[in-house]
């Protein structure tokens, strides 16, 4: 006989080849992550070439960020028709093509364009491919292998800042995005080494197993409609259908019926309106209170130093047997955390109070990364996880592309950065809040549900009703007439075949 998982996809490795996986999902959202934010190194420059305000240049950063995120659905839809690795490697194509045009650009205009919308795009098409594929090769050491990935963004932040800064000395904003665009370019090699996961002939078996089973199935629906109505569902309900569960096969929308889903939406959309305007500010406020250009890049390496170590701790705490079951208040904790950070800053006037100010945010702001994705694959399972992914990041890309350019609106109307800081603390405190009580409100409401259900099933009057429903179903099929033998024998051929596949 054959065997019971004959034709069905391996389950997670949890090693051998994803920590390869690993390593290529390291470069990739590293680059997503780190490279926005690396780029305020140039915004003084650029501001003082095209005489534009703060709050004009910030839109730079937002629509990258914004595009980044907003772009998260088309993502998922093309991971799910055509895999991770050809999805990677297009993007970072496309991060290569768009850094290149913003050499030659002549407005600010054209660089909202080129670096925003172009190079954030290509960015999106790194990002969620890279954080799905984890899903797929880790279950068990998930946990530490996204702290792992996402420790690539503090990596790669600490090496693009001082690297900016020094090719901006060397060849001027313009050849620094020629070079920074073929830099760009090695995303398509770390999304080569994104083997798909599955052995190809078993999907081959699997695919003609399904289309025997879908033409068998196909049979007995047009017999069983020829002998019991002469009426016909009309086409355009059926157009309708199977475009609505084409979209769903991509996207799935009943994840907005999802308690759990919706607490991390709602807090997710507020935290990212206060989440990386400090960062895009950082060096330029340094530079304003008169620290050097290398000192005031040092900064985001500190910051980045520090994250570095904190998302691989925050996985291994996370994946502890203490914390994992309520990972969601250790990820409010994060933020809530953050948000502090942000609201003592103003107290820091000198270069050693910002040093502090930056330690104490690369710790909060590796803890807030590192459990991003995991605790939205917490709450709806590996199988909706790429629907999760793209619908959460189209959400987010309305606050993350406001978040910046409120902050330079702030520092255009007040001349001074600390009401900046204030706001996105207050906000940051404000989600934090927020996802702690709904979490504690949610795991309250599922204790109490799935009590209820244990209940319900050692209940003998629903079990009683279950046996007689099930009867009284046997009794009816009995009923029907010698004509409906034909149908019967071919369900119970179908059935054979599904049980020996």
């Amino acid at each position: 006989p054959a065997p019971a998982n004959k034709g069905r996809a391996p389950g997670p490795p949890d090693g051998g080849w994803g920590w390869v996986v690993v390593f290529g999902a390291f470069i990739s959202i590293g680059f997503a992550y780190a490279f926005p934010k690396g780029l305020a190194i140039f915004f003084k420059e650029i501001q003082d070439f095209f005489g534009t305000s703060y709050s004009e240049i910030a839109w730079v950063s937002s629509i990258m960020l914004a595009t980044t995120y907003g772009a998260g659905p088309i993502s998922s839809i093309l991971v799910n028709r055509y895999g991770s690795r050809p999805v990677v490697m297009f993007g970072g194509l496309l991060c290569g093509i768009g850094m290149v045009s913003a050499a030659f650009c002549n407005s600010i205009l054209q660089l909202y364009i080129c670096v925003g919308f172009i190079t954030g795009l290509g960015l999106a098409l790194n990002l969620q491919p890279s954080v799905i594929i984890i899903g797929k090769y880790f279950l068990k050491r998930r946990p530490i292998a996204n702290g792992l990935a996402m420790a690539g963004s503090p990596v790669m932040l600490c090496t693009l800042a001082p690297l900016n800064q020094f090719l901006f000395d060397s060849f001027g904003w313009r050849g620094s995005f020629l070079i920074l665009g073929a830099i760009l370019l090695n995303c398509c090699v770390a999304g080569a080494l994104f083997r798909p996961i599955g052995a190809t002939t078993a999907s081959v078996k699997s695919q003609v197993t399904e289309k025997g089973k879908d033409a068998l199935k196909e049979k007995v629906t047009e017999d069983a409609t020829e002998m019991s109505s002469p009426t016909t569902i009309p086409m355009e309900e059926e157009r309708g259908r199977d475009c609505c569960e084409k979209i769903n096969q991509y996207l799935d929308f009943s994840l907005f019926k999802h308690r759990g889903f919706l607490i991390y939406l709602i807090g997710n959309v507020l935290m990212f309106l206060g989440f990386f305007a400090p960062i895009v500010f950082l060096a330029p406020y340094a530079k304003h209170i008169g620290i050097d250009e290398y000192s005031a890049a040092f900064l985001l390496s500190i910051l980045a130093i520090v994250d570095m170590i904190a998302r691989p701790a925050t996985g291994i705490i996370a994946n502890s047997k203490w914390v994992r079951p309520r990972i969601q208040y250790f990820f409010s904790f994060a933020i809530a955390f953050n948000g502090t950070c942000h609201l003592l800053c103003p107290l820091a006037s000198g270069y050693t109070g910002l040093v502090v100010y930056s330690v104490f945010f690369g710790l909060a702001f590796g803890m807030v990364c590192a459990m991003l994705f995991e605790t939205l694959m917490d709450l709806v399972g590996a199988a909706r996880f790429t629907s999760a992914v793209g619908l959460v990041t189209i959400a987010e890309c309305c606050t993350i592309l406001l978040g910046p350019p409120i902050g330079g609106t702030l520092i255009d109307t007040f001349g001074d950065y600390k009401y900046m800081f204030i706001k996105c603390g207050a906000v940051m405190v404000l989600a934090g809040t927020f996802l702690f009580i709904m979490n504690y409100y949610n795991y309250r409401t599922l204790a109490k549900e799935e009590k209820e259900r244990k209940a319900k099933e050692e209940d003998p009057k629903s079990v009683r009703t279950e046996s007689e429903g099930r009867n009284n179903w046997n009794r009816e099929t009995a009923q029907d007439g010698p004509e409906m033998e034909p149908l019967r024998e071919e369900r119970e051929e179908l059935k054979k075949e599904m049980n020996g596949t």
